[in-house]
């Protein structure tokens, strides 16, 4: 009751409102209760972005290595789930494979051409759902192609992305994991195995294991994370870039004029609604921060939908605009230790995708039939992203 008192924003706030569109009530916590106290998550809630930073900036108070972290007990340990010299033990040996050089120079030719082959397959058509049918494959398509796992295509990762993604929400509900997880993760070490034991200069994960710094255990558990971020947050940047330009004409005009902002509309998607809207720690300590008394133990959810529109730094938050001077600043990649480490490939995902539908799809549009919103309380993206185009009269 002292903390419902003391909390009152957070206390009534409830789990529809977070999925469905969490933005008003995000904006009421960051202004009133910048670090609430919410029941229905059983943790506080960080929405200003100066304290979302400095949560993720502090690791050794703010921590992932916790017994509760749902990935870890599906997976194992892994870059995802440690912290310190562990974690830059896990972290390493994918670490130069992901700059923002290695990524151009490795992916580009390769994610143009699956974005161009994607779209071409529904051009003909007039209409598509673009989510399932061009960002969700691309997404796995470079996922696998990443991995190199012998013995496994596109298909394959897929149903093993999907069943082990369901484990670790089971988890994260109370439940027991479904057991096809499990079996996904022993098709997922199999191929794993495989693939270093063939060796080759194509695979992050021979590399990996090459690299004596991790024993193959833990090759498998981070190629399953990075699976799981690969996939699911892809998937979701692109659907919400293509349904932020589509939904404003006056922006997307710009683009059309102007292809090099694509650059600019995809900082700005995730600002205004990032993929991965939340991301959780665990309070190694008694503190205080932002008014609120944060006890040892306590779930720690940093909302990165709610720091990316803090005004303090974002004037008109809620708006979509391309000449933003400072969208980089956006924190749909988290900070810290855990940034993301496929952020420069997600990048190029979206601009290859964004440029090969604004070329190919004459006249792009959202379908009118088919109205969407993201939602979602962790991952945000539209169940579906329904559009049309103009395909030329047949002579």
């Amino acid at each position: 009751m002292v903390t419902a008192r003391r909390f009152p924003l957070g206390s009534a706030t409830s789990l529809t409102e977070l999925e469905d569109d969490p933005h008003p009530r995000l904006a009421l916590l960051r202004a009133r209760e910048p670090v609430s106290w919410l029941p229905v998550l059983g943790g506080w809630l960080v929405t200003r972005r100066d304290l979302a930073l400095r949560v993720m900036r502090d690791a050794a108070t703010f921590t992932v290595d916790d017994p509760r972290f749902s990935t870890a007990q599906v997976v194992g340990p892994s870059m995802l789930s440690v912290e310190g010299a562990e974690h830059k033990r896990h972290r390493a040996p994918f670490t130069d494979p992901f700059r923002t050089q290695d990524v151009h120079a490795r992916f580009t030719g390769f994610v143009e051409q699956e974005a161009a082959r994607l779209v071409e397959g529904v051009r003909p058509r007039g209409s598509a759902e673009l989510r399932r049918e061009v960002a969700g494959p691309l997404a796995v398509s470079v996922v696998a192609e990443s991995l190199g796992l012998v013995g496994a295509d596109a298909e394959a990762v897929l149903s093993w992305y999907d069943a082990i993604v369901s484990a670790v929400s089971d988890i994260t509900a109370g439940l027991s994991a479904n057991p096809a997880g499990a079996a996904a993760f022993d098709q997922l070490r199999g191929s794993v195995e495989a693939t270093v034991a063939a060796g080759g200069d194509a695979s992050l994960l021979v590399a990996a294991a090459e690299s004596k710094r991790l024993k193959l255990p833990e090759v498998v558990a981070n190629a399953a994370v990075l699976m799981f971020g690969g996939i699911e947050t892809t998937e979701g940047m692109i659907a919400n870039a293509v349904l932020h330009l589509l939904a404003h004409p006056g922006q997307l005009a710009l683009v059309l004029a102007d292809p090099d902002l694509v650059d600019a509309a995809i900082e700005e998607s995730l600002r205004l609604e990032p993929a991965a809207a939340v991301v959780d720690r665990y309070a190694t300590a008694d503190v205080t921060i932002g008014g609120a008394d944060v006890r040892r133990g306590d779930l720690v959810v940093v909302s990165l939908a709610g720091a990316n529109r803090d005004p303090e730094v974002f004037q008109d938050p809620d708006g979509f605009d391309l000449r933003r001077g400072n969208s980089r600043l956006q924190l749909a990649f988290a900070h810290g230790p855990h940034f993301c480490l496929g952020a420069h490939l997600a990048r190029l995902e979206t601009r290859a995708c964004l440029l090969a539908l604004l070329d190919r799809l004459p006249g792009l549009r959202l379908d009118p039939a088919s109205p969407t919103a993201p939602r979602g309380l962790v991952f945000r993206k539209p169940p579906a992203l329904r559009v049309r185009w103009d395909v030329p009269a047949q002579r």
